[in-house]
């Protein structure tokens, strides 16, 4: 295989232009499970979070299998069901979707079982081998691509570390109108649900918990500067709308602060929330051989490192010889993703207890959330 240069120090021009695509020159990927494909098979039609067809992730893939990577774009879980349900059966050969919506998807009929054997799972760290919500009924669903965790992302020109340990920093006034949110009730209400004091299952609560949900909500409404789509979330944080945005994290400032942007991410001592990207097989998909492979590849050591520093946005993988593959070609990436294996690194934070697993709402309706969130933004 010939080696992978990452870049390691991805730029701003490729978060900007993510909507849009950025070329950029890949190596050839030479895997003997990649075969070429025939004429009548070279595109794949790809429902996805913005940046995922990116040249420097998926360019080996392409130029190995002479496939064509067709993506149709959404943001938040909500409107890829939303897109799901409103086309054809077999529209979409891969579909990526956030872990708490693979259950609906397979409940709607939108996704095929898959075959655990055709999956690299041996390379997974174990947290990952058996991911929760992607084995349903004691069959494979979807696999899981890459991760990442959400607490509040800050300005360090205005606020410290010690300052928030705690979600009450919401409430200082060191941050008075100065509180931005990224626009998607689920990681939002979250994280606000863990300072609500809801630590361990911010998704599982009864009345009287989602009725605490509510009136921390309401505490912290007034310190609101803005609701923001996904680009304007960098933005807020780059030009100071915002000073500190709770249901994000690396995500954001890991590419803001490689282009010295003063921001960073921290989970407060009430816990935080992981996001969590998948890769399931469209149901009725006329490719569904083609569609293993890209997954295939997107689950190998160096789809996955090229995954981790996917220039739209960072994260972190779950595979272990992905890490030892990243480690290897780009050892500075690695280190600022803490994707290492000497330091503190992300894995050392589920040890931590910590992070929860992202979900849909267990004992309200969806509904009931969505409307609270309505409600908060009005």
């Amino acid at each position: 295989m010939s080696k992978l240069i990452l870049p390691s120090k991805p730029h701003l021009i490729g978060r900007r232009a993510m909507l849009a695509g950025a070329g950029a020159t890949v190596t050839a990927l030479a895997a003997p499970s990649i075969v070429r494909a025939q004429s009548d098979d070279m595109t794949l039609n790809f429902l996805t979070w913005p940046g995922h067809t990116d040249p420097e992730v998926i360019g080996p893939f392409e130029e190995a299998t002479g496939i064509k990577v067709v993506a149709k774009e959404y943001v938040g879980g909500d409107n890829m069901v939303a897109l799901v349900n409103q086309s054809p059966v077999g529209t979409y050969d891969v579909i990526l979707s956030d872990a708490e919506f693979v259950i609906a998807l397979r409940d709607g009929g939108f996704i095929d079982p898959m075959t655990p054997e055709d999956y690299p799972f041996e390379d997974f760290f174990a947290e990952f081998q058996q991911f929760p919500g992607h084995w349903l009924d004691g069959e494979l669903y979807s696999v899981i691509i890459r991760y990442g965790f959400l607490g509040v992302s800050y300005r360090t020109d205005v606020l410290s570390r010690e300052d928030v340990e705690t979600y009450q920093i919401l409430l200082d006034d060191k941050v008075a109108g100065k509180v931005g949110y990224f626009d998607w009730y689920l990681p939002s209400m979250g994280c606000l649900s863990c300072g609500a004091g809801n630590t361990g299952r911010p998704y599982d609560i009864n009345e009287d918990e989602f009725a605490a949900l509510l009136g921390f909500m309401e505490q912290v409404k007034g310190q609101t500067t803005g609701f923001y789509s996904m680009a304007d979330t960098f933005a807020s944080l780059t030009n100071g709308d915002a000073s500190i945005i709770p249901g994000v994290g690396d995500w954001i400032t890991q590419l803001l602060a490689a282009d010295g942007v003063p921001v960073d991410s921290w989970v407060p001592k009430e816990g935080g929330v992981q996001w969590t990207e998948s890769m399931s097989i469209g149901k009725g998909s006329s490719k569904q051989e083609i569609a293993k492979q890209f997954i295939q590849y997107m689950t190998s050591p160096e789809g996955q490192a090229r995954s981790a520093v996917m220039p739209a946005y960072n994260a972190s993988v779950p595979s272990k010889a992905g890490w030892e593959f990243l480690n290897a070609n780009n050892a500075d990436a690695a280190k600022r993703l803490r994707m290492t294996f000497e330091d503190n690194n992300v894995m050392d934070d589920y040890a931590e207890g910590k992070i929860n697993i992202r979900k849909t709402p267990v004992q309200q309706e969806i509904e009931d959330w969505t409307d609270a969130w309505t409600d908060f933004k009005a």
